[in-house]
């Protein structure tokens, strides 16, 4: 294939970094490169951007099935010929589980089905693919434990924990000025100014490019400051300043974030998806930019969420915003009825892994409510990121099911049973009262219209004089030339 020329032409190419399954939805089809497809991007969604492809296969795209194996076989080999086993129950235990788990980690690299993303490289996806099968299955396992015996387990990731660590207060001077503290009468604002700030606005910036929604960023980030409100009386942290709550959080590290996301969203939708092989570019700055690119998506689809579209929608998008609330409240429990730090690694890397799996679950997520088929499935990581939610969610209440059955305040209650009780009402008036109004209204209409038919019809019968040109025409013969008989 010449380069430049579109893909298309002849189907993926073998190794190709398209997805199986998801060709339709990343090549751009058209009638000159097809030889049959009717206009300029026919197949392609209207969100979706045009690709270009010139079909470089190189080493880089390869599955290197063979090559892994092989691998995997000479070092499990090294291990049982060449070393001695230790006589330490405990170390060969963790390095058992570990070798176990990397070897599940090669076969799913090279094995598993790949997503809807394929760059930097769709192994990268599969690989965290299988991180949350890890995930889970260490979850399930944690879940079974006895409390005690669940935080004790801890102790062998880390010998530090397993033991109550007390929750940080972020109450209590809640004045921007003090004017008490003639050194540094801002020394509460500098307080609260940590390395928590940074991870808001990166957090909320990665989300933004997950969601690619800026009413459901602004809905989640308000929601998260309500809850924190409602549940401050249960997790000690909840519990920060007014400022902190609305200036700190939602306007500046939110906010700032959602802004930056939503211009890189911009950007993203209006970039020229046109891609090159590495060696078929001449210029050493091409290379450069062409390796700075890979990092960055293969197409772009730009997500129309639509949620008073239909009654279905609408429901899907509030519990993705369920899923999202109640994922950002596990973080905070987990800590708590696990006894974890909140500088731990273990909290950082839960973290990034949803960090990693949370977009390509939203574009799985999208797909399956964009899809017209009738017999369709939800897509195999958005599937385990909602295991992963449920079942964190287990763990806490197992653990600590005292905390998690504390009343809420009196006014907490009545705003909650306000808001749940608009939102119901707003539902059932738009996708039931509206409509059997606007059908109702319809019906009326064509009757009236149809009731103006008769009446005019009867007009012309009863007492409608004929016009000159109502009278009838000329006889046959007349109109055949002949004369008609007097």
């Amino acid at each position: 294939m010449r380069r430049g020329e579109r893909r298309g032409a002849g189907g993926p190419r073998p190794g190709s970094p398209v997805p199986a399954g998801k060709a339709a939805l990343e090549e751009p089809p058209d009638g000159a490169a097809a030889g049959g497809a009717s206009g300029r991007g026919a197949g392609r969604r209207s969100t979706e951007s045009e690709v270009y492809d010139d079909g470089t296969n190189t080493f880089f795209w390869r599955a290197h099935t063979l090559s892994v194996l092989f691998i995997l076989t000479c070092a499990l080999g090294y291990v049982t010929l060449l070393e001695e086993t230790p006589q330490d129950t405990a170390y060969n235990t963790k390095r058992g589980i570990v070798a176990s788990i990397l070897v599940f980690l090669c076969f799913g690299v090279t094995q598993a089905k790949d997503g809807p993303f394929s760059r930097p490289h769709p192994a990268y996806w599969r690989f965290w693919l299988c991180v949350s099968v890890v995930y889970e299955l260490f979850l399930i396992f944690i879940l079974f434990q006895t409390v005690q015996d669940g935080r004790q387990f801890l102790k062998y990731v880390d010998p530090r924990l397993g033991v109550p660590l007390p929750e940080r207060d972020y109450g209590g001077n809640c004045l921007i000025y003090d004017p008490h503290n003639k050194s540094d009468p801002f020394h509460n604002v500098w307080d609260k100014l940590d390395g928590f700030v940074p991870a808001h606005f990166l957090g909320w910036y990665l989300k933004t490019l997950m969601i690619r929604d800026w009413w459901m960023c602004t809905i989640v980030s308000v929601m998260f400051e309500f809850l924190e409100y409602s549940l401050e009386h249960q997790l000690p942290n909840f519990s920060e300043c007014w400022w902190d709550h609305w200036i700190m959080d939602v306007l500046v590290c939110n906010g700032l974030g959602i802004y930056c996301g939503m211009k890189t969203l911009e950007w993203l939708s209006l970039k020229t998806y046109k891609w090159q092989g590495l060696w078929n570019i001449p210029t050493y700055k091409g290379k450069m930019k062409r390796i700075a690119f890979q990092f960055t998506p293969y197409s772009w689809v730009r997500f129309e969420w639509k949620p008073a579209s239909s009654l279905r929608r609408w429901l899907a998008v509030c519990g993705i915003i369920l899923v999202f609330l109640l994922a950002e409240l596990n973080t905070f429990y987990l800590k708590f009825v696990l006894w974890l730090p909140p500088e731990h690694s273990l909290v950082l890397l839960r973290l990034v892994f949803f960090v990693n799996v949370g977009g390509v679950a939203m574009r799985e997520i999208y797909d399956f409510m964009d899809d017209p088929k009738p017999h369709k499935k939800l897509g195999q990581q958005a599937w385990l990121v909602a295991a992963i939610t449920a079942t964190e969610l287990l763990i806490v209440i197992k653990y600590d099911p005292h905390t998690l059955t504390l009343s809420l305040p009196f006014y907490i209650s009545q705003c909650w049973t306000l808001g749940s009780v608009l939102v119901l009402t707003w539902t059932v008036w738009r996708f039931f009262l509206r409509d059997i109004t606007l059908r109702y209204k319809e019906t009326r209409r064509q009757q009236q219209q149809s009731r103006g038919d008769q009446s005019t019809a009867m007009s012309h019968v009863d007492g409608h004089l004929p016009e000159p040109e109502d009278l009838p025409g000329p006889t046959e013969p007349e109109s055949e030339g002949v004369p008609a008989p007097n």
